[in-house]
């Protein structure tokens, strides 16, 4: 271990594998350790007993749940848009060899009591329950002019510049109700809150294409695909992925200690008696918790069940946004269903999450919209914790550190988070034109 690396990444979590790969892809030399006897962090991938432990303190769970090694049940699930960053940056580093990803079956959005599916085209506009008949027509002109808007076109701009014109206003000059801006802001373009609405209409523009685009990829029922056993594949492939460029990872190593020279900047890490040094370090909060702040907790419950979530058109997989305007909230509430078709449960068994930003310190009170949609659960587990953000200056303590994972169950926050690690680490941009081709869930798998 007595040796000098480029970078040292700390801990195996989703942000910390992709980063460790992206930058072996770029010839840098990487040595990536990890506290834990497992690949993941806090976004491991848990089997029934491992679940049990973690949430209830003992391994006694029923028997009628099935085999605990049929469970992958992931600690932080998100889904993939089927062309979004995430996706564009497994084909940058050909991590999709290494997995297999399968259609979700189903987007939906709660709007006055009740789950409708995600209007995401003008044809789907047309179709959709969520609005009445002449709304419906007004969403109609606003998604073609969506799929028509082209940067580098001027004509199909309308005489509109998008990076000035507020959402707001471009939502108004289609005279959309405020139900209709609710889907569109949270379920399609991804927003959190609502602040996206006085921010310039450019950026709402390009996810919601995002959104068609990804949707229109697999002619399913979601924009999003999965892998098959879980998330749990993904730090695995890009640690297969790093050794394949000469980087090295190393698990179960204590302590993990980050030192630093008399000028406060990082340059190595000592476990066990010996040090590794770097230029660089790269990890998540909890290995320099001096270095970051709280803001915020996510609350969320884990549901195992015997069904799909009804009014979902029987999905086996699903996403259901809550916008906070609907469950009166400051923030989003998400539901996140997947089950044996993705063999991340037993047969006929469904995992659900249902995570939000956390208002108070009760999350069986602060989740009951989201639980109350799921039907009967056969077992339940409540769970917080809490969200860090990095205070340090990386260009004085050459320390390079993630934020905590958000609520959202959909990977684009999360991706945006690596990209711009990725440039203040390497000092450049992360080139994401690739053949999205590369990463297929074939339709008849899915």
């Amino acid at each position: 271990m007595d040796e000098e690396y480029d970078v040292i990444v700390l801990g195996t979590g989703l942000k910390e594998c992709i980063l460790s790969g992206l930058l072996s892809v770029d010839g840098l030399k990487v040595l990536h350790m990890d506290r834990n006897d497992y690949y993941g962090g806090e976004s491991t991938s848990l089997n029934l007993v491992q679940l049990w432990k973690r949430l209830k303190g003992n391994d006694n769970h029923p028997e009628q749940l099935g085999s605990s090694k049929e469970y992958n049940v992931d600690m932080i699930p998100k889904f993939m848009m089927a062309n979004g960053a995430l996706v564009r940056v497994l084909i940058h580093t050909g991590v999709t060899k290494y997995l297999n990803f399968k259609a979700v079956d189903g987007s939906f959005v709660y709007n006055k009591g009740k789950i409708y599916k995600v209007p995401a085209t003008d044809v789907e506009a047309l179709k959709s329950t969520l609005m009445g008949l002449f709304e419906k027509r007004r969403a109609r002109k606003l998604f073609i002019y969506v799929q028509d808007y082209e940067d580098n076109d001027p004509k199909s701009h309308e005489g509109l510049d998008l990076n000035k014109v507020k959402t707001k206003e471009l939502m108004a000059k289609y005279g959309l109700e405020d139900n209709t801006v609710d889907f569109i802001g949270h379920a399609l373009a991804l927003h959190r809150d609502d602040s996206y609405l006085d921010e310039p209409a450019i950026d709402t523009v390009k996810r919601m294409k995002l959104y068609a685009e990804s949707l229109a990829r697999f002619q399913g029922g979601s924009p999003y695909i999965y892998p098959l056993y879980g998330l749990g594949e993904l730090p695995q492939g890009f640690a297969r992925l790093s050794a394949v460029y000469g980087g090295t990872y190393m698990l179960n190593k204590p302590e993990c200690k980050v030192e630093f020279d008399a000028n406060g900047k990082a340059h190595g890490v000592t476990s066990e008696g010996e040090t590794a040094r770097c230029k660089k370090v790269v990890c998540d909060p909890s290995y320099l918790p001096d270095k970051v702040k709280k803001v915020g907790r996510v609350a969320r419950a884990i549901c195992i069940m015997s069904h799909p979530i009804p009014n979902t058109n029987d999905s086996h997989s699903v996403q259901i946004i809550l916008p906070q305007k609907q469950i009166e909230r400051k923030s989003d509430m998400y539901v996140f269903c997947c089950s044996y078709t993705h063999n991340v449960a037993p047969k006929g068994k469904y995992i659900a999450f249902v995570s939000t930003e956390a208002e108070t310190d009760q999350p069986e009170v602060e989740l009951k919209p989201g639980i109350d949609l799921l039907g009967s659960v056969d077992e339940i587990f409540f769970d917080i914790y809490d969200r860090y953000e990095p205070i340090n200056k990386h260009d004085e303590d050459n320390c390079f550190i993630s934020t905590s994972y958000d609520a959202t169950t959909h990977f684009e926050s999360t991706v945006q988070d690596v990209i711009s690690m990725y440039s203040r680490i390497t000092g450049k941009e992360l080139d994401l034109t690739v053949d999205l081709s590369a990463a297929s869930a074939a339709p008849e798998d899915a």
